[in-house]
C-alpha cells in the first residue's frame, strides 16, 4: 500500500469516526429525550437530589443556552444544564444531569485524573495555538525539527484527551450508581440510561482515535515530502 493510499484512508477515517460517534449520541439522546422517566423528575431536580445526598449543597445548578452544552465548572462550582436537560422529565435529562453531578462528586473526592485534566487545560490552550503554525512551517520549509515540535504540541492535546477518557467514564459510572442508590429511575429504565451515557462517552473515544490518526497522517505526509 503506497503512502498516498494510506493517507487517504487516514483522512477518511478522521472524517468518518466522529460522524459515527455523533450519530450514536444523536440517535440515543434523540430517542430518550422523548421518553419520560417514571419518577417525573426534571434534570434540575435529579441534580439537586444527587448533590444534596452527597453533601454538595454549595454547588449551583443553572440553565444554560444551546443543545448538549451541559457541563460542570469546577472553578465556579456550578453545573450548567441545557434547556432540554434542565426542564425535561425524561430519561435523557436524568442521565445527563446525573453525569454532570458525577463530575461534581469527582471534584469533591479530588479524583486524580480530574485534577490532572484541570492542570492541563491552560497548557493545552497555549499549545493548540502554536501547534499548526509549527507544523505548516515545518512542512513548507521541510525542516524536521520544527515539524516534530508541532507534532509534540499536538500530542499534548492528545494526552489531554486520553486523560479525559477515565474522567468521563468514571463520571458516568458515578451517575448510574447515584441514580440507582437514590431510586431516581425505575429498573426498566436502566437500558435507556446506559445507552445515553455510553453514546456520550464514545464521542470522547472517537476524539482520541481521530487525534492519533491525524498525527500518523501528518508524519506520513512529511515522510512522503522528504
Amino acid at each position: 500500500m503506497n503512502a498516498s493510499t494510506l493517507n487517504l484512508i487516514f483522512y477518511l477515517l478522521i472524517i468518518i469516526i466522529p460522524i459515527l460517534a455523533q450519530i450514536g449520541i444523536n440517535v440515543n439522546y434523540g430517542k430518550y429525550k422523548k421518553v419520560n422517566n417514571s419518577k417525573k423528575l426534571s434534570g434540575f431536580e435529579v441534580a439537586k437530589k444527587i448533590l444534596e445526598a452527597n453533601g454538595l449543597d454549595n454547588i449551583y445548578v443553572v440553565e444554560t443556552s444551546g443543545n448538549l452544552t451541559d457541563h460542570y465548572d469546577p472553578t465556579r462550582k456550578v453545573i450548567k444544564l441545557s434547556k432540554d436537560i434542565f426542564h425535561g422529565e425524561t430519561i435523557a435529562a436524568a442521565s445527563v444531569a446525573a453525569h454532570e453531578c458525577g463530575h461534581a462528586i469527582q471534584d469533591k473526592d479530588n479524583y486524580t485524573f480530574m485534577r490532572i485534566r484541570s492542570f492541563l487545560v491552560p497548557v493545552v490552550n497555549f499549545t493548540s495555538s502554536f501547534a499548526w503554525i509549527a507544523i505548516v512551517i515545518g512542512l513548507f520549509a521541510e525542516y524536521f525539527r520544527i515539524f516534530i515540535f508541532g507534532i509534540g504540541l499536538i500530542s499534548v492535546g492528545l494526552l489531554f484527551q486520553l486523560i479525559t477518557l477515565p474522567v468521563e467514564f468514571d463520571a458516568s459510572k458515578r451517575a448510574k450508581k447515584e441514580l440507582d442508590r437514590l431510586k431516581l429511575i425505575g429498573k426498566d429504565e436502566d437500558v435507556g440510561v446506559k445507552k445515553v451515557l455510553g453514546s456520550a462517552a464514545m464521542t470522547y473515544v472517537a476524539s482520541v482515535l481521530t487525534s492519533i490518526l491525524e498525527i500518523l497522517r501528518l508524519l506520513l505526509i512529511f515522510n512522503d515530502r522528504d
